[in-house]
């Protein structure tokens, strides 16, 4: 699935703020977002400016907003070097393959700071190689799962109530005017915020949708298509099959700083379809700090996101899966699995706008994890690191035009080295034997903005040592999407 902007920031950085977007999702890869920015409300109508005229009307708040994307997506596997193949291996063929996502995004605005949102979903297609073969995924926007119907489904359905937090302005007469205005966006009704407030989050949705988010490299239906740019891919952050969850998340947002905590319901399976939340043995917490230094003199403030997360659930580890296995046979996390397991990681995320009002700007992710604990949710990654840029077509008289490049790299522990050496099989990679390499990954894309509601885009994907694998590849993938919004 594709991650929705569902996440609220506290305004600093013109090109963060709220993001929308929801893919579906292959095996396990997060929902693409598309983002809207908020911006800092203006003075009421009558008021006036330092200038001493009049300032524009403001419309008053929406009750309601409906609105709806289609993603369209072709991408073709050059055949590549392969002198062997596990199951969980990458294909070398030439190997064409097409999805399409249809998202409609619903809400309703109940009472003042108190809305309700769902969003149907269907997807179509296949991914290439069925999903399988690398820690970073080609495509972030399908269904690797064959066991999933394409019917449609409800991909979110949740509560948001922000909740006023007027003790934290100076003055009591400030009060009012302690707003922000919230642009319109999926899952974003446009109306006046507090600017000083907690968001309150509960029902169904992506724990990408809150965390980790980027205003540059978030969504796989209008930015980067790989994974290893839309998350932190050290993250595994728990969600179903589609790539969404259950669970609650709680903000608190500031025009200075925010911090997020949430908790989540984890799949009963590794990568499966089912959720299960209670203490001791299921659950999935997550804690974010966010500020905005202002590193670079005259333009918008840094955003910086700090990351912890710690899962716990019916997992095994990978030493234990090799003393366990038997003579001749490949070693099985699965084998070893119990109760109460916990895998924890840490992450930071970063972007910093640089000109076109924040439209163009450079982003990065480093992230870590204990790698001692099957991977279990999202992919096979235990260290990782990514850098790039987002750069807008003003330069070229093409204002809503995108250009792309980002480099990433992922690595695995020790022990999940000499798990898939020994022919263990990952969440989404194993050739059955290994001769380690780190998986790299470029990734360059040109957005061509066609009319208002329609883009179209060209990508190329460059990725040396597929699944961690040196005998394999390099692997080449060229992909052109269509994006329409409705």
């Amino acid at each position: 699935m594709a991650p929705i902007w569902a996440q609220e920031t506290s305004g600093a950085n013109g090109s963060g703020g709220s993001q929308q977007g929801g893919n579906a999702q292959q095996k396990k890869s997060p929902p693409g977002k598309a983002q809207a920015g908020e911006k800092k409300s203006q003075p009421k109508s009558g008021e006036q400016s330092q200038e001493g005229k009049p300032l524009p009307q403001i419309s008053p708040e929406a009750r309601y907003d409906h609105q709806g994307e289609a993603t369209f997506l072709l991408q073709h596997l050059f055949k590549f070097r392969s002198p062997y193949e596990g199951p969980n291996s990458l294909r070398s063929r030439d190997e064409t393959e097409l999805s399409d996502t249809y998202t409609l995004y619903l809400g309703v605005r109940l009472v003042r700071n108190l809305e309700v949102y769902i969003d149907p979903e269907l997807a179509w297609g296949n991914g290439i190689s069925g999903g399988l073969g690398l820690a970073g995924y080609t495509n972030g926007d399908i269904i690797g799962q064959p066991v999933l119907r394409p019917y449609p489904y409800l991909a979110r359905y949740f509560v948001r109530w922000r909740v006023p937090m007027p003790h934290l302005v100076k003055h009591a007469g400030e009060e009012e005017a302690a707003q922000e205005q919230v642009g319109r966006a999926p899952n974003i009704i446009a109306g006046n915020v507090p600017a000083h407030r907690l968001v309150i989050q509960v029902g169904k949705f992506a724990v990408s949708d809150v965390f980790d988010t980027n205003a540059y490299a978030n969504n796989p239906r209008t930015q980067f298509m790989n994974n290893a740019f839309g998350n932190n891919l050290a993250y595994d952050f728990a969600e179903e099959t589609r790539g969404y969850d259950l669970g609650l998340s709680a903000a608190w947002v500031n025009p200075n700083f925010a911090v997020r905590l949430g908790t989540f319901a984890m799949p009963t399976t590794a990568g499966g379809p089912d959720l299960a939340y209670n203490f001791p043995d299921n659950h999935s917490e997550q804690l974010e700090f966010e500020i905005h230094p202002e590193l670079i003199p005259r333009k918008l403030p840094a955003v910086f996101r700090f990351l912890a997360f710690r899962n716990v659930g019916d997992m095994g580890r990978y030493r234990d899966a090799l003393a366990a296995a038997k003579p001749g046979l490949p070693p099985s996390t699965v084998a070893v699995e119990h109760p109460g397991e916990v895998k924890y990681g840490f992450g930071v995320n970063f972007e910093q706008a640089l000109a076109d009002g924040g439209n163009t700007g450079l982003f990065g992710r480093l992230g870590w994890n204990n790698g001692a604990t099957e991977s279990y949710n999202f992919t096979d990654c235990d260290r990782f690191l990514s850098l790039g840029a987002q750069i807008a077509g003003t330069l070229w008289r093409r204002k809503d035009d995108r250009i792309g490049l980002a480099v990433a790299q992922s690595d695995i522990s020790s022990a999940h080295r000499d798990y898939l050496a020994a022919g263990g099989m990952g969440l989404n990679v194993g050739d059955g034997k290994l001769s380690y390499g780190s998986e790299r990954i470029l990734e360059t894309y040109y957005s061509y903005q066609l009319s208002k509601p329609l883009s179209l885009t060209l990508d190329y994907q460059y990725i040396a040592n597929p699944g961690y694998n040196r005998d394999r590849g390099p692997v080449s993938v060229l992909s052109a999407r269509v994006h329409y919004t409705f």
